[in-house]
């Protein structure tokens, strides 16, 4: 799911859809207005599934694409080496997500712990803040 928003609405920290991939915005600038031309808006971003850096250039005005991620509770039900299968709370599915590597050296990832992972349209990602 995403909604269009404009721009000069982005802020730092909230997420955007560039190249077709949720990404967070790690910085975004603004150029005043020239003679002729609108004000245009840098943005340098990470995208949220993938850690790959885009950036993108577009008019103030223009709308982009701004994804709904859903942060979900889950107790893991399960540890194999580097993968952990995860149960939903709330709809009781389970998967199996692969451990960010730095989770796996403070052990915080054990059988029958709760943690937070993200969900956007099929894609998982473990998220522990």
């Amino acid at each position: 799911m995403k909604e269009l928003t404009e721009v000069r609405m982005l802020k730092e920290g909230k997420y955007v859809i560039v190249d077709d991939a949720p990404c967070t915005i790690m910085s975004i600038t603004t150029s005043k207005p020239g003679k002729h031309g609108a004000a245009k808006a840098r943005m340098d971003a990470i995208g949220v599934f993938d850690s790959q850096k885009r950036s993108a250039v577009h008019p103030v005005t223009a709308k982009l694409y701004v994804p709904i991620i859903e942060r979900r509770s889950g107790q893991v039900l399960s540890v194999l080496e580097d993968t952990a299968q995860i149960m939903d709370l709330e709809d009781y599915s389970t998967i199996e997500l692969k451990i960010p590597e730095e989770l796996k050296a403070k052990g915080r990832i054990a059988p029958a712990n709760e943690i937070s992972f993200l969900h956007y349209e099929g894609k998982y990602k473990i998220d522990m803040k």
